[in-house]
């Protein structure tokens, strides 16, 4: 089956947060993601609330819950007491944790599986008792001790930090590289029985080889590449265009 399709809200949040007005809507243009094709929607609430706000969560599950009850809310984010609080008062189908700090402008590398093994098992248990499939952000050649140590915490998916192969996309010798790497971590993740999710720098032009490089792949989460080409597409067909990268015809 062709990678599912999660539209990241984040970089349209961000747009809107510039001024204190309530457009560019979150919540309408996921709806239209969703008309569209998209399989779920994506947000990373961060504790500056620079651009997802916490207010918009429920709005968000709100819009699912009523009209798109077949898509996925996936919450991402660094595992806080806050942080947490906010998935259980939302109940996402997938959380996705990642080992940013706060300052970061975005997410850049995956968890130290084997050094944040203890935290990572916690949270994960807490997690899934409340129902959400765990998905942990993880560095594109990751090796077999450290997805094992993955598996090791429960969690049901991985997602392969993807922005080294995204920022080849002028250098194709670089791009084959990288691909090799997240080829062969697919492999094994998908050998030790972990979901593979990728994202981060993932376009209309760099999809398709990444799902021919890891045919385990499940989902893809793009945010900031779709956002750019809505601007010049339009979200409707932006998505539509994401949705056919993936292979869904």
């Amino acid at each position: 089956m062709p990678a599912q399709l999660s539209v990241n809200l984040n970089a349209v949040a961000m747009l809107r947060n510039r001024r204190d007005l309530p457009w560019p809507s979150v919540t309408g243009l996921g709806r239209i993601a969703l008309q569209n094709g998209a399989h779920g929607l994506t947000v990373h609430p961060r504790p500056d609330q620079r651009h997802i706000r916490f207010s918009d969560l429920p709005e968000i599950r709100a819009l699912i819950d009523d009209e798109f009850p077949q898509a996925e809310f996936n919450i991402e984010g660094y595992p806080t007491e806050e942080f947490l609080d906010l998935v259980e008062a939302n109940a996402p189908e997938q959380v996705t944790l990642v080992p940013d700090d706060p300052s970061q402008a975005t997410s850049d590398h995956g968890w130290d599986f084997e050094g944040k093994g203890n935290l990572l098992r916690s949270v994960v248990e807490r997690l899934k008792k409340g129902g959400a499939r765990v998905s942990l952000f993880c560095d594109p050649d990751a090796t077999r001790a450290a997805l094992e140590a993955a598996k090791a915490t429960g969690a049901d998916r991985v997602e392969f930090y993807t922005g080294p192969y995204g920022g080849t996309f002028d250098d194709p010798a670089r791009a084959a590289e990288e691909l090799e790497k997240l080829a062969n971590s697919g492999k094994i993740a998908a050998e030790l029985g972990l979901g593979v999710n990728a994202g981060h720098d993932l376009t209309v032009a760099n999809v398709p080889a990444l799902a021919r490089a890891i045919p385990e792949l499940l989902e893809v989460s793009i945010g900031h590449g779709l956002t750019a080409d809505a601007l010049e597409y339009g979200m409707a067909e932006t998505v539509r265009r994401f949705v056919r990268a993936c292979g869904h015809t």
